[in-house]
């Protein structure tokens, strides 16, 4: 199976990619010394190039493009997916890959400055020197002034791979000196053939995941496979369809703050454990063994990074619960307007009905607003809980309240 098998919905950019590292392959050749110049070919379609930008929207895939893009350049067998190449890409740590993401707000200078110096070694087992950077987005001006430089004079053998939601993330200095590729949102059905392709998923449970994380690969897999993150997904519908006065928005926002708490905790944990067991083990630390004096620094540091991460993955969990509630209403303006287009959250639908009945749209409409306006404003490090507080208070309609 190639590393190409588990991508979905993209077919026109993995052809690109393929017929670009395909014809990346002539090309390395020639760059060796004992070897004459290639003939002169006119650039195509699938031409290789040092540096490329992918786009799209959460979810579609962008990092597992690039990775495989980079496996198919790092691997004599262009990507084979099963042989030592494939798998160190797999496991990010091929000698010839280097990765920068992160889960903090922004990439640091340093960070990239790091990248950028290690860009200019050759490489040392492959044709090609890949360095990916999962969130280009995240670079304030100044840092992608250092990036812009390397992107300007780059090695023979180093190809650059960024991936941000869209170009107008970066800036047009970026723009100008990568090849960019769109990807766009795959269908519910590309994500759950799969999901059950891939985890094994029953065809049911595949078809809801993929409809419910709005084609969103990631999250599909997580509803697919977490009986956990299900059930959480469907208590916070719940608990928007259960207010009906301000004490029970207060609640109801107490208990969302909750929820998000929970599912990042279950992201983050095993993960930080695994990092600090690995970390002691580089360190030669036995497991509970006691960390040497010297040594507290360095475990300091991968903490200070897990607390920044799990601030982050917060974060992320309230928006997603945000995500959840915008298709919840989004589902009952649809049946308002009367649409025949499907509804994502089509387990509750007698309820979306119910509810459908009880408002107009132009009330549907301003709870989304105001959801709009939460994610805008806890962007922007408003307290959660408030943000939360006053969306779920516009979202209690004058039909919706208690009466008196």
């Amino acid at each position: 199976m190639s590393v190409w098998d588990e991508l979905t919905g993209q077919q026109e950019a993995i052809d690109l990619f393929r017929a670009a590292a395909s014809d990346a392959a002539p090309a390395a050749i020639a760059l060796t010394p004992t070897t004459a110049p290639a003939p002169t070919r006119t650039p195509h379609a699938g031409a290789m190039t040092h540096s490329w930008l992918i786009t799209g929207p959460p979810g579609s895939g962008r990092s597992n493009l690039a990775y495989a893009f980079a496996s198919a350049l790092l691997c004599r067998f262009g990507g084979c997916g099963v042989c030592a190449d494939c798998r160190q890409v797999a496991a990010r740590t091929h000698p010839d890959l280097a990765v920068l993401t992160t889960d903090r707000v922004i990439i640091s200078i340093e960070e990239v400055r790091s990248l950028v110096t290690s860009s200019q070694f050759s490489p040392s087992v492959s044709r090609y020197r890949v360095m990916v950077i999962e969130d280009a987005d995240r670079m304030v001006e100044r840092t992608s002034n250092v990036l812009l430089k390397a992107l300007e004079e780059p090695p023979e053998r180093t190809v650059w791979i960024l991936c941000a939601p869209s170009e107008a993330d970066l800036l047009p200095t970026i723009r100008s000196r990568v090849r960019s590729v769109r990807l766009r949102v795959p269908s519910a059905g590309d994500v759950a053939r799969l999901l059950e392709r891939r985890d094994g998923v029953d065809p049911e449970t595949a078809e809801r995941a993929a409809r419910e994380a709005q084609s969103h690969i990631g999250m599909a897999h997580r509803l697919a496979t977490n009986e956990d993150a299900r059930a959480r997904r469907d208590e916070t519908l719940d608990i928007a369809l259960g207010i009906r006065s301000v004490p029970d928005a207060v609640q109801a926002a107490a208990r969302l703050l909750e929820l998000a708490k929970d599912d990042a905790d279950a992201i983050t944990e095993e993960r930080d454990a695994e990092e600090r067991e690995s970390t002691l083990r580089t360190l030669g630390v036995e497991s509970g063994q006691a960390v040497p004096s010297g040594l507290r620094s360095q475990v300091k540091a991968l903490e200070d990074d897990q607390k920044r991460r799990s601030t982050r993955s917060l974060r992320d969990g309230i928006d997603r619960i945000l995500v959840d509630l915008l298709s919840l209403y989004r589902d009952v303006l649809l049946l308002q307007l009367g649409s025949q287009l499907e509804l994502i959250n089509l387990a509750i639908e007698a309820r979306l009905v119910a509810l459908a009945d009880d408002m107009d749209a132009a009330q549907t409409l301003a709870i989304m607003d105001a959801i709009a306006a939460a994610r805008l404003r806890i962007s922007r490090n408003v307290t959660p809980a408030l943000a939360l507080e006053a969306m779920l208070i516009t979202a209690q309609s004058p039909q919706r309240k208690a009466p008196l």
